[in-house]
């Protein structure tokens, strides 16, 4: 090699190099690497509810939506996402019929309110999550849990998010009492 050719590989070695504070640095931690002592989300699936129980979490849901003049579209599936019970309000928008079902069949079927999904999309920037089929990253579709296991889950779609969620509270307060 010649002299010159070293001197240029030197050179450019020193343009280029990392400081020594960034080349001993780890990369960050990933915090999906991270393995929880416990699965999350573990609550066992039960028998589906029956229609009874599912249109009385729908009377309490339509009647907070009321109280507070919203338009809802209320859904409740069973705990194998089957829908049991809908009702539309007077006014509700069309396209929130469908939403609904999507917000309490993924509540079922992943064990958890769908807020989850929105806080994993947007607060904690886990964007992979909408890569999950079935998923909805919004807010307002509750698991309906009753002697610890699912039997089914309450979606409402119509209004903002959270006052989606705040009647799907009102439906699932209903079937505790």
């Amino acid at each position: 090699m010649s002299r010159r050719f070293a001197s240029l590989m030197i050179v450019l070695g020193t343009l280029y190099a990392l400081p020594a504070s960034q080349a001993q640095q780890a990369p960050p931690a990933n915090p999906l690497d991270a393995v929880p002592d416990k699965m999350p989300f573990d609550v066992p699936y039960g028998a589906p509810i029956p229609h009874e129980r599912a249109l009385a979490a729908i009377t309490a849901a339509v009647a907070e939506a009321r109280k507070h003049d919203w338009k809802l579209n209320v859904a409740v599936v069973d705990s194998g996402g089957n829908l049991v019970a809908f009702q539309r309000m007077d006014g509700a928008q069309l396209a929130s019929i469908t939403i609904s079902e999507h917000k309490a069949r993924a509540a079922v079927t992943f064990r958890r309110e769908t807020k989850a999904w929105e806080s994993a999309i947007q607060t904690n920037g886990a964007h992979y999550v909408m890569t999950l089929d079935g998923m909805i990253g919004s807010r307002g579709g509750l698991p309906l849990v009753d002697g610890g296991r699912i039997i089914g889950a309450i979606g409402c779609s119509g209004a903002t998010g959270s006052q989606d969620e705040v009647a799907c509270k009102a439906g699932v307060a209903a079937l505790q009492k």
